[in-house]
């Protein structure tokens, strides 16, 4: 029993661990950030890896995921008669849940591996401390150009993964189910409203700055060789998709709430702005 709680509370020591060294990394990168922009030819190549080599799994993730859950949507609220609402629960339930997160998974697999094994890699053969000898920091060149494009690409993907999630499952309602397309677009566009959008971007940011931020740190402590870097690249793996998880959870509950917020700071900038309107018009007429 000792055993088990001995290593119970190691366990939780290492997680804890890893979170302030994940936070320390963070820091460290908005510090460089600050002082100035990070290698261009570096943070180049890393939105091409991580935006556009990603698209292809990115949307046929998205497609099918959208396709299946039309599909079974439909077949179940054919019972109630209400199946006018298939196209609408799928497009609430891509934008809110499905996009970010399958699109953070898929990340972390396919981006986060890479990254852990070819920084694991450098950091075995002893490049990274070549790198800090030559004045390099290894923060600024390896950590901050994969952090930044993973900012502004995990967003944009996450957009790819909604649009082709909702497409997919108007076809798959229209033309396989035999639904009316004008019933199916009405209520979604009824129910779905901006903030729906504001959820599913704004998660899709933090898992990608996350996910590089967890797999950047699991390279620059890998040990042991070649064994080190698959024990790593295993860790980097899980650790980002588990993160993903319990993140998902935790934003969800402070979107939730935080939602009045943004109606009252969405009616007040569209009062600002039909009131500047109308201002101009008033100035324009009495010219």
């Amino acid at each position: 029993m000792l055993r088990q709680a001995t290593a119970l509370g190691n366990a939780a020591l290492d997680g804890l661990r890893g979170v302030g060294e994940i936070a320390i990394l963070l820091f460290r990168c908005l510090a460089w950030l600050i002082r100035g922009l990070p290698y261009k030819r570096e943070t180049i190549q890393q939105f091409y890896f991580i935006g556009v080599q990603s698209l292809p799994v990115i949307l046929t993730t998205g497609a099918f995921t959208g396709a299946v859950l039309a599909y079974t949507s439909y077949n179940q609220f054919v019972t109630l008669g209400v199946e006018s609402w298939t196209c609408a629960i799928v497009a609430k339930a891509q934008v809110w849940q499905l996009g970010p997160v399958l699109v953070g998974l898929m990340l972390a697999g396919r981006v986060g591996c890479s990254i852990t094994a070819e920084i694991g890699t450098m950091n075995v053969t002893e490049q990274i401390d070549a790198m800090s000898t030559m004045g390099t920091d290894p923060v600024r060149y390896l950590v901050l150009p994969r952090v930044i494009a993973s900012f502004f690409m995990t967003p944009v993907l996450t957009v790819f993964a909604m649009m082709i999630g909702i497409i997919a499952g108007l076809v798959m309602t229209v033309f396989v189910l035999g639904a009316e397309w004008y019933f199916q677009w009405i209520q979604i566009s009824e129910w779905m409203v901006s903030y729906d959008y504001v959820q599913g971007l704004s998660k899709g940011l933090v898992f990608g700055v996350t996910i590089s931020l967890i797999c950047c740190r699991n390279g620059l402590k890998t040990t042991g060789g070649a064994e080190g870097v698959g024990k790593a690249t295993t860790s980097a793996n899980v650790s980002s998709c588990i993160a993903i998880l319990i993140l998902n959870l935790v934003m969800s509950i402070i979107l939730f709430y935080a939602q009045p917020i943004w109606d009252r700071v969405a009616d007040a900038g569209s009062g600002a702005v039909s009131a500047a309107s109308d201002a101009l018009i008033a100035v324009w007429n009495s010219r």
